[in-house]
This record gives C-alpha cells, structure tokens and sequence, in this order.
C-alpha cells in the first residue's frame, strides 16, 4: 500500500482512471465537441430559466476533462464557487482535491458540475423548480461527456438523478443507474457533509471502492 492510499485512507479518495487517445488535427469530431462544449457554456450564462439568476455573482458551469470517465455531481454553488464561477473550491473542495491527489489525480482528470449552475440564497436547498430549470444543461454535459461513471455527491444530487426520495444512507453503497441508455451511478456523502461528520469517511470510502470497480471493469 502506497503512502499516497494511506493518505487517502486518512481523509478519502477517488479512485479514476483517464485513458484517452488525442485526436490528430485532421480529425473534425474534437472541434465539433469543442463547439458543442462552448455552446452550452454560453446558454447557461445567458440562462433566465429561474430566479436565482437575479441573485448571481456568475454561472458556475462545470470544470475538468471533457474527455472524464468518471463525473461527479455535486448539489449546488456555493458563495466561493458564485464568485469563482467554479465547483468545489471551498472546504469540501479542498477535501475534494485531496481525495484526488491521494489516487495521483486532479480534478483536471474527472469533470466536476453541479445539480444546479446558479448558487441559492443564503446556500439553502435546491428547490425543485429550480433543479427542473438546470436539469437539461446537466444532461446535455452528460450526452457530451459520456461517463463510465457518475458520482453523485450529496443527498440532494442523489435524490434528484434518481428521481427517489430515499435517504442517502439507503442510497449509497451500490450501483445504480441514470438515464437511457443507462450509466452507472453511485451515491455516496458529500465531502462537506464529511467534514462535519468524520466518521462516515468508512462508508464513503466503500462507495469510492466502488466507483474504482465500476471503472476497472469498463476499462
């Protein structure tokens, strides 16, 4: 066992693997993603679906290798990501990088986004009008992405994919599935709920187990 994975052990991990050939400059079907990509930024910036983009500093669209085996889903912005315009840059992204560099990966090799693009006043839940706004714009990330796997990250994020009202302890702990043609899930803690509760790390860390199963064998 590495002192990397014993670090990971410590805090958590993800566990990923990015095997993707470059396609040569001759090749059309990179810039026509490329496009596609840049489009669907544009659209969420000029989004008015609901009213949390009266209150926005910035959209926080989504970060890392559009080419990712693995995406994570988180809930939804917070006020350092409102003002960076990118997910998981305060405490829970810390973490969030740590579990990533435990397993020799940043978060520039899996692709980070959010149930919701636009941060919700005084951080409150996602309502659901507002979750049915953003939810094309996450499907068409997800289209475009084509993921081995999800990781959804949170009760709410959880819940929403699957369309369940089950808890996140019923949840987490086993492969599920989202959309048609259907990708595996996994639902497990959201790193800030980690950071109050330590000793769910065990169970989050079963669930990373997991996703890296899941991912082997896609392989």
């Amino acid at each position: 066992m590495t002192a990397a994975r014993n670090e990971y052990l410590a805090t958590m991990g993800i566990p990923v693997w990015v095997l993707r050939r470059e396609e040569s400059p001759e090749h059309d079907e990179t810039s026509i993603t490329e496009r596609d990509w840049s489009a669907l930024a544009d659209e969420v910036r000029a989004c008015t679906n609901c009213g949390l983009h009266r209150g926005r500093i910035q959209t926080v669209f989504g970060v890392g290798n559009k080419e990712a085996d693995l995406l994570i889903i988180g809930e939804a912005p917070g006020a350092e990501e409102d003002r960076s315009g990118e997910p998981f840059v305060g405490r829970a992204g810390q973490l969030l990088d740590a579990m990533l560099r435990a397993i020799e990966l940043s978060r520039e090799k899996v692709y980070i986004a959010n149930i919701l693009k636009c941060r919700p006043p005084n951080n409150r839940d996602p309502r659901a009008e507002e979750a049915t706004a953003c939810t094309p714009y996450l499907e068409r990330q997800i289209r475009l992405l084509q993921p081995k796997v999800i990781l959804a990250l949170g009760r709410i994020a959880a819940q929403w994919l699957l369309q369940s009202d089950a808890p996140i302890g019923r949840l987490r702990g086993q492969k599920l599935g989202f959309g048609n043609p259907e990708t595996p899930l996994v639902a497990s803690y959201h790193p800030a709920y980690l950071l109050r509760s330590p000793a769910a790390k065990a169970k989050a860390w079963e669930d990373l187990k997991l996703v890296r199963r899941i991912l082997r064998a896609a392989i």
